[in-house]
């Protein structure tokens, strides 16, 4: 139910995002695009060291209560508001740029929920293979030392989609 709720999360705040797109339509695509590929290469320096940015997040966690009142019911809660990405902590750049590609690249609806499912999937990942690999305790420490990597090519990815994305 936990991953349930991560990819129902993302795809809730990507629908929202899509949505919300359309508050964007009067301003020139090529300014719209833009914005997001700034935001990217932007994301992209932080990720590698050479911009201190401070990324806007909510620093409160889902609270450990929500699992004691009931098992399946917590864990869809718990999975849906980390799924959303709104009352979390997010220490990489590559969700906030698809959060603005989402809402400033002016894309079809079917377009923010792809990419909303892709985020939910994405966080879905990492307690899936947790799970999967048996001693969770070892994967922790393989995944801590490739971490700073796997996060600069995230967002090297992301930006490289931007740009082909780019009229």
């Amino acid at each position: 139910m936990f991953v349930v709720g991560l990819v129902v999360g993302g795809l809730l705040s990507a629908v929202v995002l899509g949505l919300a797109s359309g508050l964007f339509a009067p301003v020139p695509p090529v300014w719209r695009y833009g914005a997001t590929v700034l935001a990217a290469l932007l994301g992209l320096l932080r990720e590698v060291g050479l911009a201190p940015i401070r990324l806007p997040q909510n620093t409160r966690q889902v609270p450990q209560d929500v699992l004691q009142r009931s098992l399946v019911r917590g864990a869809l809660q718990f999975g849906f508001e980390l799924g959303t990405g709104v009352r979390t902590y997010l220490s990489a750049s590559a969700p906030y740029v698809l959060a603005v590609a989402v809402l400033l690249a002016g894309q079809r609806l079917h377009v923010a929920v792809l990419a909303g499912l892709g985020f939910g999937a994405g966080r879905a990942a990492t307690p899936l293979l947790r799970r999967a690999s048996g001693v969770a305790a070892d994967w922790d420490t393989r995944l801590q030392a490739r971490l700073g990597g796997i996060t600069v090519l995230a967002a090297a990815a992301m930006l490289a989609a931007l740009a082909m994305l780019t009229p």
